[in-house]
């Protein structure tokens, strides 16, 4: 018996992710179009017919752009909370009300064998929240989109022993870089994603004593590279005391190719 998943698509430009148990298998967001979130499934060997669900995180076209379009193709509920989905309203297309579907943040929802727990985060969207999936003992949390990580999300995710962590991006990078100094300090500010020295800092104070397996999420194709985010949040990692490669594993996500099914 087991919880595995699949990080389909991480990055600046779409995200989708993939998890299972024996009896569920959801889809949280969908920022692909709809041929690519297929292929990311072929690329699992995953059919996408056999989905149970949608989960969004929030209404950013990233994280829905493929929503509306494979939820009609396969027929699948959607959940997401109320501001969600009304910030939503026009952007999924026409979809009938048995395939609407409200999920309340700092709700736990049971869906066949597989708990899931929602939890605000701090982004500049409606009603921004992510998830921790629970199975058999197990634990996934799925944290990105957050311009810092609080007390309450660490609170949530402490236990888990695999993380999709949001290391977006290096902030030297970003200040230098050619972005407008408006969307630098959008992304910069309590409303915007994590940096890499960040994710290290939050990462250590949640993982503790624990083994866990981290993979770090959301990386900004222009102000960050996987090698540097690894290097990054392995050195503040260790800087706290937290052994990288055994304690704690670093894996890469990637925008076009999904990561193995892995259990968690």
């Amino acid at each position: 018996m087991s919880l595995k998943f699949s990080v389909l698509a991480s990055g600046s430009t779409g995200n989708a992710i993939y998890v299972e148990t024996e009896k569920q298998r959801l889809l949280i967001d969908a920022g692909l179009s709809g041929k690519k979130l297929e292929e990311c499934f072929k690329h699992i060997n995953i059919s996408p017919s056999d989905l149970d669900g949608l989960l969004v995180t929030h209404e950013h076209s990233d994280h829905i752009k493929g929503a509306g379009i494979f939820a009609r193709r396969f027929n699948l509920p959607i959940y997401a909370n109320e501001k969600t989905w009304q910030a939503m309203d026009g952007m999924l297309g026409t979809l009938p009300l048995d395939q609407k579907f409200h999920f309340h943040q700092g709700e736990v929802k049971t869906f066949g064998d597989l708990d899931v727990e929602s939890f605000g985060v701090s982004h500049d969207a409606a009603d921004p929240m992510f998830f921790s999936f629970q199975h058999e003992g197990r634990k996934l949390t799925l944290l990105t989109d957050t311009g810092y990580v609080s007390d309450r999300m660490m609170g949530v995710s402490k236990g888990s022993h695999s993380f999709i962590f949001e290391s977006n991006h290096d902030i030297d990078m970003l200040r230098m870089g050619r972005y407008p100094w408006t969307v630098k300090r959008r992304i910069l500010g309590d409303e915007g994603h994590v940096s890499n020295s960040d994710a290290g800092i939050a990462l250590a104070e949640i993982v503790g004593s624990n083994n866990v397996d981290v993979y770090l999420a959301h990386l900004s194709k222009d102000n960050n590279m996987k090698e540097l985010a690894r290097m990054t949040v392995q050195q503040t990692l260790e800087e706290y005391d937290v052994e990288v490669g055994k304690q704690v594993r670093l894996f890469d996500t990637d925008p076009t190719i999904p990561t193995p099914l892995k259990v968690v």
